[in-house]
């Protein structure tokens, strides 16, 4: 019970932020560091998800030879301006590649 307790209190503050972030005045969201931040984070959270998920395993430090060809595969193609879902695409089967050809 105390695990649904806990899901109530993060929808309700996920809510409430969404909420605050509707409510809050266009002066301050027109603010120059505020618009700079709210480009900066989302890019920066998702470099962080993509090192936790690329060089972790069972939350110890382990580097994957398989997973570090996907993700430069999708670095190349992202280069090439190539649409999302082919970077995708590109990725999983580099990856599987990989993992087929090491082992």
């Amino acid at each position: 019970m105390t695990l649904w307790w806990a899901i109530a209190t993060v929808c309700l503050g996920c809510y409430a932020l969404k909420l605050a972030g509707l409510a809050a005045p266009r002066r301050i969201l027109d603010h120059p560091v505020v618009s700079r931040f709210a480009e900066l984070v989302p890019v920066a959270l998702l470099a962080a998800l993509i090192a936790v998920q690329m060089f972790s395993e069972n939350g110890e430090l382990r580097f994957d030879l398989a997973r570090t060809a996907g993700l430069g595969a999708a670095m190349i193609a992202l280069l090439l301006r190539a649409p999302f879902l082919v970077v995708l695409a590109t990725a999983a089967v580099i990856t599987a590649l990989a993992r087929s050809f090491l082992g």
